[in-house]
């Protein structure tokens, strides 16, 4: 009897700190969001004195906004395809072969964020300044490019290590060659789970900043370092924060999709390689 109770019994303390936690991650969300939507907004009322579509109007009237998202779509398009291309053969490699080095090579992957990522893009931007990539379309996408292993490995491995075998073996057994059982069998099991990886390395290479204001600047200016100069620089505060709303959107969308389609062991599994 105790023990049914105590299951019954609220837990407290982990209510109280997931409060916590919600308020300090909702709250800076919610003033952005009614900052974009606040025509006038002084001291010290708590909500704006009026609400209104004004600074969408003038935000969206620039030309520097349009610029940098097609930048950030044009740069996003070509680092996943890149990361695809390089990494999910890689990745169905490491799941399904075994060679010298396997573990290794696979840990090797994700060494970019095992170390303060300012501190090797740094590094990395003294290389590509002897390279003349500073300030180039092809050195953000590259620096970019670096960012993406970990979710194009990592992810797929586990897509790859997930498919039913048993599947596999029967359709080899019925005559199916290599080919023909990763097109029928391997890949429309993984496919969910791939394409998933493939959508959240679009999202954060969208929403990437820090290498693309340090190899990128002045000439490639992307959505999120637009924004990040509007907040800077502008005395509008309005201007900064419905482009936060822009880039929430989209975020928030793929996110949610890509959540349902990833299961909550894939990246438990993907430590199995």
């Amino acid at each position: 009897m105790s023990a049914i109770l105590d299951r019954k019994r609220p837990d407290w303390i982990g209510l109280a700190i997931a409060v916590v936690l919600s308020v300090i991650i909702l709250f800076p969300l919610i003033v952005v969001a009614i900052w974009a939507f606040a025509d006038v907004w002084r001291y010290p009322a708590l909500l704006p004195q009026q609400f209104g579509l004004r600074y969408w109007s003038q935000t969206l009237s620039r030309g520097d906004v349009w610029e940098a998202l097609t930048i950030s779509l044009q740069l996003a398009t070509t680092v996943t395809i890149l990361s695809a291309l390089i990494c999910l053969p890689a990745a169905y490699a490491f799941a399904r072969l075994s060679f010298p080095g396997r573990n290794l090579f696979f840990l090797s992957f994700l060494a970019s964020h095992a170390f303060p990522k300012f501190g090797l893009l740094v590094a990395i931007a003294g290389i590509f300044l002897n390279l003349n990539l500073i300030a180039t379309f092809w050195g953000v996408a590259l620096i970019q490019l670096v960012g993406t292993l970990m979710l194009m490995i990592w992810i797929p491995v586990a897509a790859f290590q997930g498919v039913d075998r048993r599947m596999e073996e029967a359709a080899r057994d019925a005559g199916a060659g290599p080919l023909r059982v990763f097109w029928s069998i391997t890949l429309p099991q993984a496919a969910p789970t791939l394409f998933a990886a493939i959508l959240m390395t679009f999202v954060s290479t969208f929403y990437e900043t820090e290498g693309a204001w340090l190899i990128g600047a002045p000439e490639i200016r992307t959505m999120p370092v637009l924004m990040v100069t509007y907040i800077n620089n502008q005395l509008v505060v309005q201007y900064g924060a419905v482009l936060s709303v822009m880039l929430w959107v989209p975020s928030f969308l793929a996110l949610i999709f890509a959540r349902r389609l990833i299961g909550a062991g894939t990246f438990a599994k993907g430590f199995g390689a």
